[in-house]
């Protein structure tokens, strides 16, 4: 089966539509940065280097340094499909970051956003 074209498509050339999408409700697009770090477990100076080489999706979420394990926590729909019903796991890391981005443009609060437990 031929692999989504999402997935050599590079991270860069979506990213500015996360910041228009974030800004154009209000958010920043250091928000956006904290989110991708947030899942991927990149630095900021990782991930402005992964821009910077145009990496695609699919090499950006093999070679993300830790992918954060409430991850799984993600649910709701996104292109009208149930990010936890999502088999193909390349696709469901995209699709997690599409929900958080669209969860920011909502206007969620960063807190919940990332799923941060209060013990």
């Amino acid at each position: 089966m031929a692999k989504h074209k999402i997935y050599s498509m590079s991270v860069a050339s979506v990213y500015p539509h996360y910041i228009k999408k974030a800004e154009k409700k209000g958010r920043t697009k250091a928000e956006v940065d904290e989110i991708i770090r947030w899942l991927t477990g990149y630095s900021q100076e990782e991930l402005e280097a992964e821009l910077e080489k145009q990496t695609d999706f699919e090499t950006f979420f093999k070679e993300a340094p830790k992918l954060n394990p409430s991850r799984t926590l993600i649910k709701g729909v996104i292109c009208g499909v149930r990010v936890e019903d999502i088999e193909e796991p390349t696709m469901q890391e995209i699709r997690y970051l599409d929900k958080l981005i669209d969860e920011l443009a909502k206007g969620k609060a960063m807190e919940k956003i990332l799923r941060e437990y209060k013990y």
